[in-house]
């Protein structure tokens, strides 16, 4: 049974609310989805390495947190309610060497009516796991 609102996860319609936003800056790609998880990937280039080479940690997080909040707003009614971040945390692995990719996928834990929260799992190329996170939305009315 799928959880999205419109039957199906919009890779395609997601992808093209990128321009002009921290997604595109950081390169991320929304590559899958099944009834109740969605994957991307990310790049570890200039824009999302710490001055050790290596994945930031912060980069991450932002990762993390685009494929919860992607995925939070899609399981809503887009007329009426709205997904925000509340809280996140992560947990740092192992470092991705630059010119590397990563890989998440975020699945519910809970999809309450005035939260949601999600867990995320990014690995590297060797399915190695490099963070884990996990996502607070909090669901809110349009106005």
């Amino acid at each position: 049974m799928s959880i999205w609102h419109a039957g199906d996860f919009p890779l395609d319609g997601t992808q093209d609310l990128s321009p002009g936003t921290l997604v595109e800056t950081l390169g991320i790609e929304f590559t899958e989805a099944g009834p109740d998880w969605v994957k991307g990937r990310m790049p570890v280039d200039e824009r999302t390495r710490q001055y050790a080479g290596v994945l930031h940690g912060g980069a991450s997080v932002a990762f993390a947190e685009t494929l919860a909040s992607a995925a939070g707003y899609y399981t809503l009614d887009p007329e009426r309610f709205a997904c925000v971040g509340m809280e996140i945390n992560a947990n740092h692995v192992r470092p991705v060497s630059s010119g590397k990719w990563v890989y998440g996928e975020a699945r519910p834990d809970n999809l309450g009516r005035t939260t949601q929260i999600w867990s995320i799992r990014i690995t590297d190329e060797q399915g190695k796991l490099v963070c884990v996170s996990r996502c607070t939305l909090a669901v809110i009315a349009k106005p």
